[in-house]
This record gives C-alpha cells, structure tokens and sequence, in this order.
C-alpha cells in the first residue's frame, strides 16, 4: 500500500516538473523570436522638430521668480517601414540651463504608424516659479542682449509594435534647443494680444 502512494507523488512531481519545463521553453522561444524580430528588422527611434514656439509671457520678476507661457509645435515622424510605436506618455516642459521653468504637460496616449507624421501643439506654462540666483542673472543678460536660450524637453514611455508582437515600455528623451529672439517682436507673427509666435524648426536630440 505504501508503495503505492510513493509511486504517484512521484508520478505528480514528475508532471509537475514537466509543466515547469514547457513554460520555461516557451518563454525561452518567445524571447528569442523577440530578439530576432528586432535584430532583423532594426527599428530606428523616432524623429522629432520643433517647428515654432507661440510667446504668451515671460516676465522675470524679483527676486528670482519668472512666469512664462508658451505653446509649442514639434513633428514626430515614425521612419520605420515595418514598426509602428505606441507613445503611452509624453510629458512636455522647458527648461533654462538645466532647470525646469514649467510645469509638465501631458500629450495624451497615441500610436504612430510606419512611417507617419505626429504634429503636438501642447502649452507649457510656469506662474512665479523661483529660479537659481545665478540662472536669473544669466537669463537677464539674455533678455537684455534679445536672445533667450531654453530647452524644450519631452520624456515618456514607449513600446514598439511588429506586426502582432508589441515589445515591452521603453524610455525616451527628447531634447529641442529653442533660441528666441525675445528682444524683436518683428522677428515673429504676432497672433493675438502680445503673443508672438517664432518659427524655429530645430532638430531635436532623441534618446530611447
């Protein structure tokens, strides 16, 4: 009788250990499939250009303290033929020499097909932000000489999409150097009550 029983816990490990060796299996094929996917095909990252920026405010005021309000235009585009990409989150803000001046804005979730196009215009704003002493120095020299340097940033999640397979989230940075020439209205359209709008068209730095 004893003997017995021995039998089937063996036989029950046994199945166990065979179920456990399948998964594994499986998902060491899925991986690889994965992998050769991607190495075959090579997506490349996305493309993106800051194509204007509409100037609503910029005041520095004392001490220390700067209110901005902007709305941008950058282009996405997809180059690859055969890899769509899902944006699951895209947070847009300026920054002046490394400090962020705005608040975050969201781009709401979309997916870009081969070799598509993406135009955002989203607002990025900042009410009284405080700044480092020597940044305000530095930004009111720039206001004096016309030109302000900022940068635009854009950082979110990505997944990339062959097919049916859809990988897993992806980091991504997007960098746009914007120069503008705060000091000459003439050098932009005005649109509306002391809003200029500047046409930039910067490449911008991508990092996935």
């Amino acid at each position: 009788m004893s003997k017995d029983c021995g039998n089937h816990g063996g036989g029950k490990e046994a199945a166990v250990r065979r179920i456990l060796a399948a998964v594994i299996a499986f998902i060491i094929i899925v991986l690889i499939t994965i992998f050769l996917v991607w190495a075959i095909l090579r997506p490349t990252k996305p493309r993106f250009v800051l194509q204007d920026a509409t100037v609503f405010a910029f005041n520095l005021s004392q001490p220390h303290l700067l209110t901005t309000n902007f709305q941008i235009t950058f282009a996405s585009r997809n180059p690859n033929s055969k890899i769509g990409i899902y944006y699951d989150r895209l947070h847009v803000y300026a920054t002046y020499r490394n400090q962020q001046i705005t608040l975050r804005t969201a781009i709401p979730p979309t997916y870009q097909g081969h070799k598509e196009d993406n135009i955002w215009s989203p607002f990025v704003y900042g009410t009284a932000v405080p700044i480092a002493p020597y940044n305000s120095v530095a930004l009111g020299e720039e206001q004096g000489r016309g030109f302000v340097g900022l940068m635009i940033r854009a950082d979110g999640r990505v997944r990339w999409k062959v097919g049916t397979l859809i990988t897993g989230k992806y980091h991504i940075h997007v960098r746009c150097p914007a120069y503008i020439n705060l000091g000459n209205k003439a050098a932009g359209v005005i649109v509306g009550d002391n809003a200029v709008k500047y046409t930039l068209v910067t490449k911008c730095t991508v990092n996935v």
